[in-house]
């Protein structure tokens, strides 16, 4: 195993993504999930302003409760977003895109618009694999 070179004071942290413990292939698995996508998809259109918990839901079909619960509570505490409870009975909560999740929200367009790109492509090469299997 090598050591790794030491780096300048100040200079950003650069992770090895093929070691399970690294912070950067944890965050990644964290940001690569489908209904995270979603979560900062929709909150970015409706930026800069607020959307509730319950529009939120609404808005990503198919999401359970506790899973986007779970979502922006680690979309929350990674600093992507910004959440604001009212005092009410019950209680109404807010959540809206930070600067940095807004700047993640820049690259996961880049994906999408990909994904949507090769799309054709990949449903091919699914219907080929699976013939193939099929004749095997």
């Amino acid at each position: 195993m090598t050591t790794p070179a030491p780096r300048a004071a100040g200079s950003p942290v650069r992770g090895d993504l093929f070691d399970p413990q690294c912070p950067t292939r944890q965050l990644l698995d964290r940001l690569g999930t489908k209904w995270t996508s979603m979560a900062v998809k929709t909150l970015a259109d409706a930026a800069p302003d607020e959307v509730r918990f319950a529009e939120l839901r609404r808005r990503m079909p198919g999401v359970s409760q506790k899973m986007l619960s779970v979502t922006l509570r680690s979309l929350t505490r990674d600093g992507l977003v910004s959440r604001r409870v009212e005092p009410t009975v019950p209680p109404r909560v807010y959540y809206r895109l930070t600067g940095l999740g807004l700047s993640l929200e820049a690259a996961l367009a880049g994906l999408r618009s990909w994904a949507e790109e090769h799309m054709a492509e990949i449903d091919r090469a699914n219907e080929a694999a699976g013939q193939e299997a099929d004749e095997a």
